[in-house]
């Protein structure tokens, strides 16, 4: 019972998924601009991950360590796909807040 609590694999797989679909969405050579350029492209990525995030949330109850599991595996996604750190903490601060 109590190690279902520390089983994150689908919260991981999700955070990755989420961090694919977000670079795909922005394209790779968008994301390497500054975001005011690209500010409509980033709210409409961002209203769709907020969608999935919402339908991930009612399939999977969610715990703190789940929580920290996904975003972990979210942030470093998007760091080996090769973003700007100050871009991927912002952007990672911003999914924390969204859970």
């Amino acid at each position: 019972m109590i190690f279902g609590w520390f089983n994150a694999k689908e919260s991981k797989n999700f955070g990755a998924a989420l961090a694919d679909y977000y670079l795909s969405g922005m394209k790779f050579d968008q994301v390497k601009r500054s975001l005011k350029q690209n500010d409509k492209k980033q709210k409409e990525v961002l209203v769709q991950v907020v969608n999935r995030v919402v339908s991930f949330k009612e399939k999977e109850k969610l715990n703190i360590y789940k929580k920290a599991q996904l975003c972990n595996a979210f942030k470093w996604r998007l760091l080996e796909a090769g973003l700007e750190r100050s871009h991927v903490d912002e952007l990672t601060a911003w999914l924390v807040r969204g859970l």
